[in-house]
């Protein structure tokens, strides 16, 4: 299903008079900033779709479909990150999971992707399930093993998902382990930490000039005892040790409950080994909730630091970090949920962005506590989705995407069209 500019246009025109004014009370109370770069920052911005996302999560006890008109195939899958792209403006890149996900005509997919006005993101590897046809088993994990056989198959995985991506246009491999133990005793510490590295020492040396590896870190799951790479401390030791190309991946879920995660995006960020985030939201563990839908101010700040940082070092926010969602929820439409997440990430960025930086560092340098509470929230507690809004509307997409996404019934027509499907992945 494609969405036509003109079903957009007529979407807009219905609710453009009531934007204009939010709009405008906007612009006469922040007369002060210059609105007009922080519009373009966010029409510049954008988050890249995970292609599992597309189709229902689920749960370790079960995997519930909606009604149906889930993706089949990475085409249909495109299809759908065209769609959200196409209501939001801000989802344009589609990052493939391979084995879930492997093309069989690289050109005829990057020719599809570009039709909706997307790329290819990162590429993500999977040695946390066991594959049909694999001669060995990751059920004691894969580039940690203590047998060599099953590093070297990981290794060459991982290799081969760097093919996939160099043919598609990528420039990045994220590599995900549940490496772990579950019982004391059942790992050696140091041995597994050197089997690691070894084996992404491999992979690392596979990697074209400019590529690069995201090592994303995870406290629990599935292992409860130890994970090999269970904190950004451990993530940013292999980074380090791997050079130049190496980065650390933030999931905001992979933390343990009430970590400051804003402060480790600020350190990572100030060793110039912060290599991007995936976008989750979580109240008890790694829920891969919505993001925004739990813990809003946290999000806000994390993106004060990013902000913060990234002006220090005069960074691109748009082009030198990795911005991507993971989330599986079992409950909701996921197009719907997707859009609601583009959503929330998009405020917490347009809220950072209108930080009063120098009254902020003012009060940071005389010690005024209060006061620079006061000045950030005074700015997460303006509404600015009429600022968000804008810039979809600059971007040629919907001013309100969830009310048009229901209004053209894009779910029903779906199911049409592809039936009671299930997307494949998880």
């Amino acid at each position: 299903m494609n969405i036509e500019q003109n079903q957009i246009e007529k979407h807009n025109d219905s609710l453009l008079t009531t934007h204009q004014r939010k709009l405008n009370f906007l612009k006469e109370d922040w007369s002060h900033v210059d609105l007009e770069s922080v519009i373009q920052k966010l029409v510049d911005f954008q988050i890249a779709i995970p292609s599992w996302a597309l189709g229902t999560g689920g749960t370790r006890f079960g995997r519930f479909a909606i009604t149906g008109g889930e993706p089949r195939t990475i085409e249909e899958k495109i299809e759908d990150v065209g769609l959200l792209h196409a209501l939001n403006g801000a989802s344009g890149a589609i990052s493939l999971h391979i084995p879930w996900d492997i093309p069989q005509n690289a050109e005829s997919l990057k020719s599809l992707a570009s039709s909706y006005g997307l790329k290819f993101d990162a590429m993500n590897s999977n040695t946390f399930q066991d594959q049909a046809g694999s001669a060995h088993s990751y059920k004691f994990g894969s580039l940690q093993n203590v047998n060599k056989a099953v590093r070297k198959q990981a290794i060459e995985h991982n290799i081969e998902v760097i093919k996939h991506g160099i043919a598609l246009g990528s420039d990045a491999l994220t590599v995900w382990l549940a490496d772990g133990s579950c019982f004391p005793g059942q790992l050696n510490f140091r041995k597994a930490f050197e089997n690691t590295l070894e084996s992404l020492e491999e992979i690392y040396s596979a990697l074209p000039g400019d590529w690069k590896m995201f090592v994303e870190y995870k406290a629990f799951e599935p292992n409860f005892y130890s994970t090999t790479v269970g904190d950004w401390g451990q993530s940013l030791l292999y980074a380090s040790k791997l050079g130049k190309q190496a980065y650390t991946l933030v999931d905001l879920g992979h933390h343990l409950p009430n970590a400051n995660i804003e402060q480790i995006v600020a350190l990572l960020l100030m060793e110039g080994k912060l290599g991007g985030f995936h976008f989750n939201d979580s109240k008890y563990g790694d829920d891969d909730l919505t993001a925004g839908s739990i813990k809003p101010y946290q999000l806000f700040l994390i993106f004060n630091e990013l902000v913060e940082g990234m002006d220090a070092k005069g960074m691109n926010h748009a082009k030198d970090l990795g911005w991507m969602i993971d989330a599986s929820h079992n409950v909701k439409d996921p197009l719907e949920d997707l859009l609601q997440s583009v959503e929330a990430i998009m405020i917490a960025y347009a809220q950072a962005l209108l930080v009063d930086r120098k009254a902020l560092n003012a009060a940071q340098d005389n010690n005024d506590v209060a006061g620079a509470q006061e000045i950030l929230q005074n700015t997460f507690r303006t509404d600015l989705r009429a600022l968000v809004a804008e810039a979809r509307l600059r971007a040629g997409a919907a001013l309100s995407p969830i009310g048009l996404y229901r209004d053209l019934a894009v779910r029903s027509n779906l199911v049409d069209h592809r039936g009671n499907t299930v997307a494949t992945g998880l």
